[in-house]
């Protein structure tokens, strides 16, 4: 097959032809040859015919021809054949990825898909529908003939799944066009008749009737019918068109589906059938079918969504592995997304009924019974006992979150059913919850040594009361990631709909009132149901917090736990101190209850405020409740307006003085938790405060860090007890509080919190030396310099920048000083460490580099001289590190020079270049981030590469050098994409005896390599191909020289002669070769046929 494509402009086309018609007799000739040996010739047949389509040597016909005779024949052996040489030819031109790797550019692939896609692919489809059409009439068959037909609906699969090639696609982008997972059928004009016709949907439903009870044929055969219901674009000639087939393929899949029971194997197609129905046809072709028709359609999904939702939660209690169901239900429900989001082509209203059906069905799957059917088996009895929970499982509000999305979605739109049920479910178990807890508080009275009673009756409480307050989340608020969150307007309008019917005050009451029953307040019906939900969750957080001061601690949930605070964080950044201003109207009991100045809002903050001091004074153990609650605690100080209320509770303030004191419990949190719980004491310190209790409140809150963290390096005999316990756990509390302050920063308190930083940094080098040889407290070192740089970089003026690049400077030759040349006891466990360092300094970098673009400083910072002066004390210091590096500048007084990023950066590459090994370097995403790092200067920065040392360019160049010819094809193509600035850069210049000049003519020869003599990635063409052009044009003479060596080692004269020409044609648009756009596009399109041609001719294998 290779020497075919090789020799390809060599061969006489009678002998292609010959060597063809060889290789197809050869196959039908013997029957049984192995499956292997059959498919590898069959598909050297197809590379054949692609090959020829090129310069339309071959054509597909007389092939046709040949395959529709064996399909005539009748014999079994013989069809089966016919469809191998069809599937070859479909697979070779379906797509780039998986066509044979014959060297030809991505943009060949792509014109030969599109121009068999027009006739031979349709011509596939026919001669597939005549086989299926024939099975489909035969009431019996052999178990020979059925294997036949299995593998015709698999190639009719093959075909309906095709990715159509759009016209005019440039080459960069195929390949992103042919990974999309879920392809949709839009074929061009010329398949109308093919498509459209009723008689060819008929057959694929009639199929599936046929063959659906065999769940391998039912897979390829639902695949069809879920093809054909995407069916989209050109075809349509206008919209009737689509009406009707819409109308007509609903039809058959009700007719399809209704009365009949189900089968595992059919219900992810299915869905697959509905969703791509729903998804693709425009809603006004949907609501243009006949309105019964649309009313079955509808009524039939909300049958199914409910079944697949019962059979789903059945499969998750089984713990199945193939969750066959799950994934039909959660199709079905992102389809009913689309449509009840569309209140343009459907009145407010016309899904309420249906939601409220499938709510129902997704509460009652999740409650235990008598009101739910959770942990029942299909016939009503009790599932095996409940498994241990694994650790690493992943939390429901995370795994089920689009469900859950979903649900909520639907709960908003049935919302005068929806938020009253789940109020009602809610309290109920609160009711229940409180009184099986002091049942056991009697218990425990009692008799102290009864052990633990029955959990069923708690942990099915728990189980359900953690369902309720997920979907009461979902359906109260969204998860809004770097939005505004805004009330749901559907929420929004049902408050609004009932609020005259509303007593404020005894909503505020219920609302004010957690420790007691709703319905013991007087007028509780009368209250605004959305509040009244809120209340509800907050019952049960009351009955929690009433356990843990009775010391019913054992005896709670810790995921109820985290449900609160996550439903309470979630309630709080959408509704608490609503900004009325985003609204066009706004609930009146909503703006007086959490509205700003009011004393609900008041109310609640010091409520939640609460609620996270119970929970810290317990949960040191359980870190995901812990790290839950203190994002709640970020939650209600990171909106100044919140904040401004938190810091006028005591027990804000008493939180502070705890955690500064690294008092118990909050100093047992572990340190992720600590860093979090600092950010929000940060955060709650730029509250609206006069100046005295602003003073006040830093003083208690971060000058008790820096005088214990003082205390300790302070100390004498700090190196030799420095690796005491106590002192590394004061030493790892205060660098993760660092963290924590850093990651604080905003833009109205940059300048504050770097100037306490900073004071830090400078003792943080000194720490590397201590802790050298502790690699945990290196990392977190460093860690603390990546956070600072990566949240205050883009804010500070020169001279604090300098600050930042000095103390940045100062740790990376700290760490390369201790660890340059270090001999290793146990090398893979250091190797590691060594990963994690070197992967943070290069995020260091990075952040660093990212001043050059990303900059928010005030400019007009350095009009004052007080500020010039200080500029320019840390610019001579910096410049003292980076003279070091560019040692090559003019003379005259280093302050002179502006000190850039990129210098900083180079000078860092400069440091751990050496510790860069060959080994790390096999670390993937070390080496990715190393190479991005280095492509990214050169292609930024290509004016200071030539300023580098010698050691230092030698250093990079040899990197780049190894990454194209060592590393994976991402390094390569990095390391090309950086040689093209290096070589413009040259050519600017103008130095020929420049060190970059000399290393460019020796990458020339790599490149040139690269193309011509080895074999490579065709996607890294285009890469190669743009430094070759660009190399070529700095070293004209080197690249003859190169072109003519080759031609002289040839022995063949046709093979020299064959070169000479692709050779000549390559530069003929190019000559002589400049640095202009133009010739280089004009150039790459000559380098596409000169691979075409010659590519892989003179590779060796």
């Amino acid at each position: 097959m290779e020497a075919v494509v090789r020799e390809w402009i060599l061969l006489e086309r009678g002998s292609v032809e010959s060597l063809r018609t060889f290789l197809l007799t050869y196959v039908l000739q013997r029957p049984h040859l192995q499956k292997y040996v059959r498919e590898q010739i069959l598909l050297a047949v197809a590379v054949i015919v692609k090959r020829g389509s090129l310069d339309k040597s071959i054509d597909c016909k007389s092939i046709f021809h040949e395959v529709s005779q064996l399909i005539s024949s009748g014999n079994p052996t013989v069809q089966t054949l016919a469809c191998s040489i069809l599937t070859a030819l479909l697979s070779e031109f379906s797509s780039s990825s998986k066509t044979s790797n014959i060297g030809l550019s991505m943009e060949f692939h792509g014109n030969c898909k599109r121009v068999f896609q027009e006739e031979d692919l349709r011509q596939i489809f026919l001669l597939t529908v005549e086989v299926l059409q024939e099975f489909s009439r035969r009431e019996h068959l052999s178990a020979q003939m059925s294997s036949v037909f299995q593998r015709y609906l698999a190639l009719a699969n093959q075909v309906l799944s095709w990715n159509f090639l759009p016209p005019n696609l440039g080459r960069h982008y195929i390949a992103m066009f042919e990974s999309s997972q879920n392809v949709l059928l839009k074929p061009t004009e010329s398949w109308r008749e093919a498509l459209l016709d009723s008689r060819v949907m008929e057959l694929f439903f009639t199929v599936h009737r046929k063959i659906r009870e065999d769940s391998d044929m039912a897979q390829d055969s639902l695949q069809c019918l879920a093809q054909l219901a995407s069916l989209h674009g050109p075809i349509f000639p206008d919209e009737g068109s689509q009406v009707d087939y819409l109308a007509h393929f609903i039809e058959g899949l009700l007719n399809t589906i209704n009365g009949i029971e189900i089968e595992d194997s059919e219900a992810v197609g299915i869905s697959s059938i509905i969703s791509n129905l729903i998804t693709v046809f425009p809603r006004n072709v949907l609501t243009a079918i006949p309105s019964e028709l649309f009313s079955s359609f509808v009524s039939c999904l909300t049958h199914l969504t409910c079944s697949f939702g019962r059979s789903a939660a059945l499969e998750e209690v089984l713990d199945k592995d193939d969750m066959v169901y799950m994934e039909a239900y959660d199709r079905l429900l992102e389809s009913w997304l689309t449509l009840v989001q569309d209140d343009k082509h459907f009145h407010k209203g016309f899904f309420t009924q249906h939601a409220v059906q499938v709510f129902n069905s997704y509460i009652q799957c999740h409650l235990a019974a008598p009101d739910g059917t959770r942990n029942l088996t299909a016939n009503g009895v009790a599932s095996r006992e409940e498994e241990e929970i694994s650790e690493l499982q992943e939390d429901d509000r995370d795994q089920f979150s689009d469900q859950l999305a979903s649900v909520g979605m639907l709960g908003r739109i049935a919302a005068e059913h929806c938020i009253p049920l789940l109020t009602s479910l809610l309290e109920e178990r609160v009711t229940r919850l409180h009184g099986q807890l002091q049942r056991r508080q009697q218990q425990l009275l009692a008799s102290p040594a009864s052990g633990s009673a029955d959990s069923k009756v708690l942990d099915d409480l728990y189980e359900d009361i953690h369902w309720l307050i997920l979907v009461t989340g979902y359906l109260l608020a969204d998860d809004t990631q770097g939005e505004t969150p805004l009330i749901p307007p559907e929420i929004m309008e049902y408050s609004i709909k009932h609020s005259s019917e509303v007593d404020i005050n005894t909503t505020l009451q219920i609302l004010g009132s957690p420790g007691e029953k709703a319905s013991s307040i007087p007028g509780y019906n009368r209250t605004d149901s959305v509040i009244r939900l809120l209340s509800a969750v907050l019952r049960v957080s009351e009955v929690e917090s009433r356990a843990i001061r009775a010391d019913l601690t054992h005896l709670l949930s810790p995921q109820m736990g985290k449900d609160i605070v996550w439903f309470l964080k979630r309630w709080a950044k959408t509704y608490l101190l609503v900004d009325e201003k985003l609204y066009d109207q706004i609930s009146v009991p909503f703006s007086t209850a959490f509205g700003a100045d009011t004393e609900g809002s008041q109310w609640i903050v010091g409520y939640l405020l609460q609620k996270v001091l119970s929970n810290l004074s317990v949960c040191s153990s359980e870190q995901d409740l812990a790290n839950d609650t203190v994002q709640l605690l970020v939650t209600l100080v990171e909106r100044r307006e919140r904040a401004n209320l938190v810091i006028q509770c005591e027990s804000w303030w008493n939180l502070a003085k705890q955690f500064a004191s690294r008092s118990p419990p909050l100093n047992f949190l572990s340190s992720p938790v600590q860093r979090t719980l600092m950010k929000a004491l940060v955060l709650g310190g730029f509250a609206h405060m006069d100046a005295e209790t602003k003073q006040q409140y830093w003083t208690e809150v971060l000058q008790p860090l820096q005088q214990r963290f003082l205390r300790v390096i302070n100390q004498e005999n700090f190196p030799q007890m420095c690796q005491q316990e106590e002192v590394k756990q004061e030493i790892t509390a205060t660098l993760e509080a660092l963290c924590g302050i850093a990651e604080a920063t905003q833009v109205d308190n940059v300048a504050i919190l770097f100037n306490f930083l900073m004071d830090f940094l400078t003792n943080c080098i000194g720490l590397m030396e201590v802790y050298k040889n502790t690699p945990e407290t290196v990392n977190l070192i460093i860690e603390v310099f990546v956070e600072v740089a990566h949240k205050q970089i883009c804010y500070l003026g020169e001279s604090k920048a300098m600050n930042l690049y000095e103390a940045c400077l100062t740790l990376l030759r700290v760490y390369s000083r201790n660890n340059v040349g270090r001999q290793r006891a146990d090398a893979p466990a250091e190797e590691e460490e060594q990963y994690q360092d070197l992967l943070l300094i290069m995020e260091l970098l990075t952040n660093l580099l990212s001043k050059e673009f990303i900059d928010f400083s005030d400019t007009g910072e350095h009009t004052h001289l007080r500020r010039f002066i200080d500029v320019t004390a840390v610019r001579l210091r910096c410049s003292h590190f980076i003279d070091e590096v560019f040692r090559g500048q003019e003379p005259g007084p280093a302050a002179n020079r502006s000190v850039s990023a990129a210098d900083v950066v180079l000078y860092g590459v400069n440091l751990i270049l050496p510790l860069m090994s060959q080994d790390l370097l096999k670390f993937p995403t070390l080496c990715n981030q190393y190479y991005k790092l280095i492509t990214f200067i050169c292609e930024i920065f290509p004016e200071k590469i030539p300023q580098l040392p010698e050691d230092l360019f030698k250093s990079l160049m040899y990197s780049l050098e190894l990454g194209m010819t060592s590393m994976s094809s991402e390094v390569c193509q990095l390391c090309l994409e950086a040689l093209t600035p290096l070589a413009e850069q040259c050519a600017k210049a103008q130095e020929t005896d420049s060190p970059l000049f000399l290393a460019t003519r020796h990458f020339l020869k790599l490149v040139f390599d690269m193309l011509v003599l080895q074999k490579h990635n065709t996607e890294m063409t285009t890469a190669a191909g743009e430094a070759f052009y660009t190399l070529v044009c700095l070293h004209q003479a080197e690249y003859s020289e190169l072109v003519e060596t080759l031609l002289s080692s040839q022995q063949d004269p046709v093979i020299y002669q064959r070169l000479a020409d692709a050779f000549n044609k390559l530069t003929a648009s190019s000559t002589p070769p400049v640095l202009d756009r133009k010739q280089k596009m004009a150039f790459l399109k000559s380098l596409e046929e000169f691979m075409a041609n010659v590519g892989g001719l003179l590779c060796v294998k």
